[in-house]
């Protein structure tokens, strides 16, 4: 074909082009005859890249007709009304996921209705607070209450570019698939990174001897995307090549809350404040074993601390409002067995009437529960293991018969492992 002129039509626009090589007719069947010219192609490619722009502005209006609706159902106060019927305690951070959360939706209205150079700052959330105490369980539940789409993704699996691990793109992968898809969902979405204190880098306080050598370099790779940068990544995960076909999401807009139990951070608290008071700190929170409680120091908490700790201060930056959980004392582990609407108790409870069994717990039962779970020191999150062993036995015995019973959990039961009583209605 180099060597001699041929001639075909296009099969659209009907022209006859002079074929000197294949870059003069790109598309050619010599079986059917069937061309397409560049000129076609260009304009095909042209009227699809309009037809997208043109869906995606009507699904952008779409979805901002719908914040309107979206704010009057999710104003902080009925926000934390809803938290309040799962979470026990914790009222601050409540109302401050609450507000975060209100903002956000309003941020994305003002940016659909305002063109006048004013731009409304996310109010990005970092989360401090003991194992247990409800971080991941608020997020858990804030996330079933949304009308936008919300993703959980573990900060620590991710690794810098390079290491063995995932790449941070995968936080955006995991609400790109919250989103059902849909890019422009996406990029008003929010992302929760939990366990976000093991990638501190180990120059800082929490120096660990297994800590990854690229976790300062997942903390600069993070502070791209809290900043605000367009996320590449392909659809199925794998790693990014030319020839693999990727999406691209804008996080400028996206709501970034990152959490961890940031063990060891009441000592760096404390060491500070024991330098900066000159009159005796320890005389103003000090506690009966002469050494400041948890829930006194975790409040105090300022970037430095965070900064010292090992996040670096970019990112600390980029998280300008600090949520504190405080630890939770046998009182509240009592409550969350039985008052919340998921509580163990009232699970088991409605696992056993369908055997048309009643299940009573006495009340120095779930105390001793609850005081079990504060010597693991895993707060909340052991509650149900505790229970199901206890339970194992029944719910095993249970189904033999249909005989209408009733099974009493006493405090025995869980400190000293003897059997559940079990009498006939």
């Amino acid at each position: 074909m180099a060597n001699q002129t041929m001639q075909h039509q296009c099969s659209f626009c009907k022209r006859i082009i002079n074929v000197r090589d294949q870059y003069d007719l790109p598309i050619y069947d010599p079986n059917t005859g069937f061309a397409i010219c560049r000129n076609c192609i260009k304009e095909v490619n042209h009227f699809l890249e309009e037809h997208d722009a043109a869906q995606q502005q009507d699904e952008k209006q779409v979805f901002a007709g719908q914040l309107d609706d979206i704010l009057a159902k999710n104003k902080p106060h009925i926000i934390k009304k809803y938290l309040d019927e799962y979470i026990i305690n914790q009222d601050r951070a409540k109302k401050i996921l609450s507000v975060a959360v209100y903002n956000h939706y309003k941020r994305m209205k003002y940016g659909y209705q305002n063109d006048d150079g004013t731009e409304i700052e996310k109010s990005n959330v970092i989360m401090l607070g003991p194992s247990g105490c409800g971080k991941t369980a608020l997020l858990s539940h804030l996330s079933k209450l949304l009308d936008i789409p919300f993703a959980v993704t573990d900060a620590s699996s991710l690794t810098e570019a390079g290491f063995v691990g995932a790449d941070v793109e995968v936080a955006v992968r995991n609400l790109y698939y919250a989103a059902d898809k849909d890019v422009e969902k996406a990029e008003h979405g929010i992302i929760y990174l939990d366990e976000f204190d093991k990638i501190a880098r180990k120059s800082g306080a929490n120096n660990s001897i297994t800590a990854d050598p690229g976790h300062e370099g997942v903390q600069q790779a993070l502070l791209k995307m809290l900043e605000g940068s367009v996320v590449e990544f392909t659809s199925r995960g794998q790693r990014k090549h030319p020839e693999a076909p990727t999406i691209k999401v804008d996080t400028k807009n996206i709501l970034f809350i990152v959490g961890g139990a940031f063990v060891g951070i009441d000592d760096v608290i404390a060491k500070r404040l024991s330098k900066t008071s000159s009159i005796g700190f320890g005389a103003e929170i000090q506690g009966k074993d002469d050494k400041p409680k948890f829930d006194e120091l975790i409040h105090k908490v300022r970037p430095e601390d965070l900064m010292q700790y090992g996040i670096i201060p970019e990112i600390i930056g980029r998280l300008p409002v600090i949520c504190t959980l405080e630890t939770l004392d046998e009182d509240a582990l009592l409550r969350i067995l039985t008052e919340p609407k998921n509580a163990p108790v009232k699970q088991y409870e409605k696992l056993l009437a369908m055997d048309n069994v009643d299940l009573e717990f006495q009340e120095d039962a779930l105390r001793a529960v609850a005081r079990k779970a504060i010597e693991r020191k895993t707060g909340a999150r052991s509650l149900k293991g505790i229970i199901e062993d206890i339970m194992l036995d029944v719910m095993f015995d249970i189904p033999k018969s249909n005989e209408p019973r009733k099974v009493i959990i006493t405090k025995a039961c869980i400190e000293e492992g003897a059997a559940p009583e079990v009498v006939k209605k």
